[in-house]
């Protein structure tokens, strides 16, 4: 049966990898990240950036929520903003490794997925599920040193045998081959949400730069993707508009939607239609 597509379903861009997703009844932040402009971000392992950007929400001005969905635990996806006043009974659906950090911290919901577990969340007849698909922050030896990062895919259906829409959140991840499972597992995919920003330490790429967020477009084609997470601090190296250029210049099928923070898309015909174009 076809989706019936709902005027209410959205994406809120709010900053850095930091979304609102309302499909349906279900409420869904990613990668919490409220500090404002100026402010210090401690990633970790001893990396820290001031912020060049300003969040268009605070977590007072969010709805209440059905999950935090959590690539990874490095402080420009999860600050001691979120730490401090993000309601503590709010389940995260985050890596193994992430879960148990956050119980340690008080948070009373953490659910750690392995790679392809499923944590599924209903509202009456409709279901939102999500799966832990591939993700990794870095190539070789220096990815043993850093978090382990859970790219995500969400499901939305509105009621049984009804096809869903999906959403993909890739994480802070870099190209490589167990990416291409997540075709094998999603053919279709209404969404992609990049984490870009080319994140460089000693050289090293921690996060896709332009080149490789337009082979992970070629890899998966989704009907539409929406970048994020590339120009919030100094340690992003690859600006947007260098993505856009090879978007420009290697035309993936994928339509490619450019949020100014705060903007607010509706996921229907208007952001999921025919791909191929960029705006």
């Amino acid at each position: 049966m076809t989706r019936n597509e709902s005027s209410g379903d959205s994406l809120s861009f709010i900053g850095t990898a930091t979304t609102l997703l309302r499909l349906g009844g279900f409420r869904v932040l990613t990668d919490p990240n409220f500090l404002h402009m100026g402010q210090w971000s401690y990633f970790g392992q001893g990396l820290f950036s001031r912020r060049r950007t300003e969040p268009a929400m605070q977590p007072a001005d969010l709805p209440p929520l059905t999950a935090v969905l959590l690539s990874h635990l490095h402080g420009d996806h999860f600050d001691r903003v979120a730490r401090r006043e993000l309601d503590r009974a709010v389940p995260i659906v985050t890596t193994e490794q992430a879960a148990d950090k956050l119980r340690q911290g008080g948070f009373r919901a953490p659910v750690g997925l392995s790679t392809w577990a499923t944590e599924t969340f209903a509202d009456g007849e409709a279901t939102l599920t999500v799966t832990a698909v591939p993700a990794r922050h870095t190539a070789g030896p220096l990815n043993l040193l850093l978090p382990r990062v859970m790219g995500s895919v969400l499901e939305y259906r509105p009621s049984a045998n009804v096809t869903p829409l999906r959403v993909y959140v890739s994480g802070d991840t870099v190209l490589h081959d167990d990416l291409a499972l997540i075709r094998d597992r999603f053919p279709v995919l209404d969404l992609a949400v990049l984490h870009l920003g080319g994140t460089r330490v000693l050289g090293v790429l921690l996060s896709m730069d332009h080149k490789q967020g337009v082979d992970l477009l070629e890899l998966l084609e989704p009907a539409t993707a929406v970048p994020v997470h590339y120009d919030d601090y100094g340690l992003f190296t690859s600006p947007v508009s260098n993505f856009l250029t090879e978007v420009r210049d290697r035309a993936p099928a994928a339509r490619v939607r450019l949020l100014r923070r705060g903007d607010t898309v509706p996921l229907d015909g208007s952001l999921l239609g025919p791909p191929g174009q960029q705006r």
